[in-house]
């Protein structure tokens, strides 16, 4: 591979912490009030996790009957509606992580050390609008010359993942065919990006999706830490996609 394409919350930095105690926040006085069956983590992983804040919202909001208006990407964080949520959602998580800080996973951080040392171009994709803050409390916001977040994908009109065009747009930042790009997620919802892409692999971290169904979503090599892969670094000779390599 000449090009990794990084998935952020879960990958590089444990901010996926951070966004299920916020999500929680969110949504457990939410559901009370509803009378709706109680949030539990494994709703996280089911229906928020690595999706677009919004789509996160409604689709937990789907999971138990409960429509709200779509509002406006200017509702207050107040307001009960779809986008209103997703706001107040914004603000449990930068309490949260003003609170908690985060830092990089080592094993994650000697990984990007690794494919950049072989020079290798790297990039950040992420659904989250707070990249670059969490980027910076993780001290790695000068590795990532090219970072594709939600705010950017709200911007341009690319639709978020599970489809696969905001990794293809960095992989068109960074100047490489797709085929000769890595995809590494550990959000369902990213493998299935990666997975419906002609990207040359797609890397999944099993942070507690589960390797079966990393597997089963379409990941062609699954870890639990990133570490794991530098023996095996080494460089691709063409840009043929994997499903048409010997």
């Amino acid at each position: 591979m000449r090009g990794y394409l990084f998935d952020l919350d879960g990958v590089l930095t444990p901010t996926a912490t951070v966004h299920m105690h916020a999500w929680a926040r969110l949504f457990t006085p939410y559901l009370a009030q509803h009378g709706a069956a109680p949030y539990e983590e494994g709703d996280y992983f089911s229906y928020i996790d690595g999706k677009p804040r919004y789509d996160g919202v409604r689709s937990l909001l789907e999971s138990r009957g409960i429509h709200v208006p779509e509002g406006e990407v200017t509702d207050p964080p107040t307001a009960d509606t779809v986008h209103g949520l997703g706001n107040r959602k914004n603000e449990a998580f930068n309490e949260t992580l003003a609170d908690e800080g985060v830092a990089a996973y080592p094993a994650s951080v000697a990984f990007l050390d690794a494919v950049q040392a072989s020079g290798c171009r790297v990039a950040v994709v992420s659904s989250s609008k707070n990249a670059p803050s969490v980027l910076a409390a993780a001290g790695l916001a000068d590795r990532f010359g090219v970072v594709v977040d939600g705010a950017v994908a709200a911007r341009d009109g690319i639709p978020g993942k599970p489809a696969p065009d905001t990794f293809e747009r960095a992989a068109e930042l960074l100047g490489l065919p797709t085929t000769a790009c890595a995809v590494v997620e550990d959000a369902e919802s990213g493998v299935k990006a990666g997975a419906a892409g002609e990207f040359g692999v797609v890397i999944g971290v099993d942070r507690g999706v589960g390797r079966e169904v990393l597997e089963a979503l379409g990941a062609d090599i699954v870890v639990d830490e990133l570490d794991e892969l530098i023996p095996l670094l080494r460089p691709t000779p063409d840009d043929t996609p994997r499903e048409e390599r010997a």
